[in-house]
């Protein structure tokens, strides 16, 4: 493909991408699959790699990450992002009230009245109508510029082509996770043996300073913006500087109103006290201001707050029931996680019968015991949780809870890995949750999604005894499921049809699926990108894995551990002899030119303008070879920084080439490295 040709597509590419990402995260009216929008990226993705030439400012790739941030640059607000004084207590609102029309000299004055998102504040700067920074509240006087995480933010517009907008302008917000996103996350983490995270905004406030904002795009962010500063913006309340923002395409929460007094004011937290658990995302309160900005001029501040705002938070709700008992459920890694089951009560708008209790230290900490009375929290935790005991309506009698020893699925005694907090079920191969587990791990979309055969499904077909591993799917026949509840031969075929169809899935999905302790979609697309292909993977040792892109110390045992396990070989041979895609399918990247022609490389470390992957793209497109391991016959080690001190010593004892980032890049330019 020529440049020309290749800018051609680009630009359609392009325009196709940010015409279904305002359908989805602005119109919520999507057009296309997940699949399909992710296809299009990758295309657009490709061809920038190989013409980064024609790569735009606001390419939707961005989207996608891939910028490695080791250190995060510290920045002065140009307008300081200020607290706000809070109260729980209407009293004292209308105290806020009385100051404000003081402060005002009796002149009638409006509130706007919005919603308190419990995420994170940012503060976003566009220039020319193109994002070109984003920094945290910090302590409100500098904050840190994120900028390459909070472009994967999809709900954020990388570029306003409105044509009202000034040179310069600044908007704020909050960026969350969503109820939704965070429970998928803690599934998926759940599924391949990692802890969970404890609630939605410490894990979106980590998310935002991640170092590879790859995996904050993994992370589907989310953000609504409240706030619009600027020199040169023509408006004279914060009602009318709300509407500029939903004009210019910025994603602004519904749920705002203006407000004539303070007792409209109550009225509007009233309505939403309960109704905002329906919400898609935390809120802990309601943010109250003066409408009209030249009245919050005239207001001023304090050393520390504005005069002309004032947040009004919510009590979390908190109430007390008995605890009836501890469940001890199984996860598909053997995981055990206890669970309050409780005497039901009415919680923000549900109604609860059981609670969290995460593990075994913390009904330590809690000291609980059966028939407790129990005070029990939703607040930002997507299932509710056991917060403390009511000691004060204990019995005498009570006996604290003695936390189970042996799993209560197959009476195997339960192992606790040092450094865990959760306690597990060693019986992977006989445990009746962890088989049923591994077989619905293994046919979910983003394995081998076989979308006919679900949970009742498999658990049928493992109490009439056809299937007790993943590869017995593919030994099902017609007579086999006529046994099941409910099927005919419509449902027969199809799932039939769905087993069949699922050979073609590709190796990355096929790796995910067999279900390799913390090795998750990510990880596996990297492994089968880095080995290529089954057997190769299964060959490589400790040392060898760790060479591999995103792999640490725990990845490598856990793989290691898998495919020594004599069973664990059996069943891969077995879904080979399936015909499961056992090698990667992956094409080469097209040659760009013979500059690297019979130069060696292993890559080691983390670099600024590259991933290790795009690295290995490059260096292939330009007629290089790269290798896994440090010989005598290597060419070059590129090495970024933190890369393992053995390799570097290694290297230097074979004589063997160190360079750089920058050297590398210079190569590329046609300057030697020698």
């Amino acid at each position: 493909m020529s440049a020309s040709e290749a800018e051609l597509k680009i630009n359609d590419l392009s325009s196709k991408i940010n015409y279904h990402n305002d359908l989805y995260y602005q119109k919520s009216k999507p057009e296309i699959s997940d699949y399909e929008f992710d296809q299009l990226l990758e295309q657009l993705n490709t061809l920038e790699r190989q013409f980064p030439e024609l790569k735009f400012p606001d390419s939707p790739t961005q989207r996608v990450g891939g910028t490695i941030t080791k250190e995060f640059e510290n920045v002065v607000h140009q307008y300081p992002m200020l607290s706000l004084g809070n109260t729980y207590s209407i009293e004292e609102l209308k105290e806020f009230d009385a100051r404000v029309a003081k402060g005002l000299d009796g002149d009638p004055f409006e509130y706007f009245c919005e919603l308190k998102f419990d995420g994170v504040s940012i503060s976003i700067i566009y220039e020319n109508g193109f994002l070109t920074k984003a920094i945290t509240r910090g302590d409100g006087v500098r904050g840190d510029d994120v900028t390459a995480n909070v472009k994967t933010i999809r709900s954020i517009p990388l570029r306003i082509s409105a044509k009202d907008i000034p040179i310069k302008f600044e908007v704020r917000g909050e960026i969350f996770l969503s109820k939704i996103a965070f429970a998928k996350l803690n599934r998926e983490r759940e599924d391949i043996g990692e802890e969970t995270y404890a609630n939605a905004r410490n894990t979106a406030s980590g998310s935002i300073k991640m170092q590879d904002s790859r995996e904050v795009a993994k992370r589907k962010l989310d953000c609504y913006l409240y706030y619009l500063l600027g020199e040169a913006i023509s408006v004279d309340t914060h009602e009318r500087s709300i509407a500029k923002l939903e004009a210019w395409g910025f994603k602004v929460s519904p749920t705002y109103k203006k407000c004539k007094t303070i007792e409209e004011v109550k009225g509007y937290i009233d309505s939403w006290e309960n109704e905002r658990a329906q919400l898609p995302l935390d809120t802990d309160g309601v943010v109250i201001k003066v409408n009209n900005l030249e009245q919050q001029q005239q207001l001023g501040f304090t050393a520390k707050i504005p005069r002309w705002a004032i947040a009004f938070k919510y009590k979390a709700q908190s109430l007390s029931t008995r605890l009836n008992n501890i469940a001890y459920q199984v996860g598909r890694t053997g995981a055990i996680t206890p669970v309050a089951e409780l005497e039901p009560i009415q919680l923000a708008g549900t109604t609860v019968k059981r609670a969290s209790l995460h593990n075994a230290n913390e009904i330590s900490r809690l000291d609980l015991r059966v028939g407790d009375y129990v005070f029990v929290e939703k607040g930002g935790e997507i299932i509710p949780k056991v917060t403390s005991v009511d000691v004060s309506q204990r019995k005498s009698d009570s006996i604290p809870v003695d936390y189970i020893t042996r799993c209560p699925e197959c009476g195997t005694e339960l192992v606790r890995v040092e450094g865990e907090a959760n306690h597990y079920c060693p019986n992977d191969k006989g445990c009746p949750p962890q088989i049923k587990g591994k077989i619905e791990h293994f046919i979910q979309r983003k394995a081998m999604d076989i979308d006919s055969l679900g949970e009742k499904t498999i658990a049928q077909l493992f109490e009439l005894n056809l299937i007790k591993t993943p590869a017995d799917l593919y030994d099902l026949t017609k007579e086999d499921l006529t046994k099941l509840d409910g099927f005919k031969e419509l449902s027969i075929n199809n799932l039939l049809s769905g087993i069949e169809k699922s050979k073609q899935v590709p190796f990355e999905s096929v790796l995910f699926a067999i279900g390799i302790r913390y090795v998750g979609k990510t990880v596996a697309e990297k492994l089968a990108k880095h080995f290529k292909t089954m057997d190769a993977l299964m060959a490589a040792n400790y040392e060898a894995l760790l060479a591999a892109p995103e792999v640490g110390e725990k990845i490598a045992q856990s793989v290691v551990a898998f495919f020594n396990n004599e069973e664990n070989k059996k069943e891969i041979e077995r879904l080979k002899n399936a015909g499961l895609q056992m090698e990667s399918s992956r094409q080469e990247p097209e040659k760009l030119s013979n500059i690297l022609d019979a130069k060696t490389f292993v890559i080691s470390g983390v670099f600024q303008k590259y991933e290790r992957d795009q690295l290995k793209d490059v260096i292939i497109a330009n007629g290089g070879k790269v290798l896994s391991s440090i010989s005598g016959k290597l060419n070059y080690l590129l090495a970024g920084e933190n890369m393992g001190p053995a390799k570097l010593e290694k290297a230097e004892k074979l004589g063997v080439k160190i360079i750089s980032e920058e050297e590398f890049d210079g190569m590329l330019a046609g300057h030697s490295a020698s």
